[in-house]
């Protein structure tokens, strides 16, 4: 029995008030023109740091590397960050295999990202009774 790819989707998804989407499925180069085009959208109707959660992605080839490398190209122009989720595994092996991440700020989870997503002087304040 041979596994049918599951399609493309591509959802608003904030994280600790930064803006961001969250993707679902495969993404290559037949379905990145809808990824490209989400996340454009995305990053021009909002502001400060942005979130791209790849949890939930099966499977990524180079034209999706691209689309996120374009994506930090355009947030950097505005000095905004560029968070991805990725966990360790197939996916997080193609950032490694296109030498590309070391160019991203990855994160294992939702969680780890909204951490790195406080600033400093935010940290101090929650942390005290």
């Amino acid at each position: 029995m041979t596994r049918r790819p599951r399609a493309l989707e591509v959802d608003d998804a904030g994280l600790h008030g930064a803006p961001g989407v969250v993707v679902h499925g495969e993404i290559d180069v037949a379905t990145v023109a809808g990824l490209e085009a989400a996340i454009d959208a995305a990053i021009r109707e909002s502001e400060g740091a942005f979130v791209v959660d790849l949890i939930d992605v099966d499977f990524i080839d180079s034209s999706g590397i691209h689309v996120l490398l374009r994506a930090r190209a355009l947030l950097g122009r505005e000095e905004r960050a560029l968070a991805i989720i990725c966990r360790p595994g197939p996916v997080r092996r193609v950032f490694e295999l296109s030498r590309s991440v070391e160019l991203f700020a990855l994160y294992e989870s939702r969680e780890e990202t909204a951490a790195a997503l406080v600033p400093p002087d935010d940290r101090r304040n929650t942390a005290r009774p």
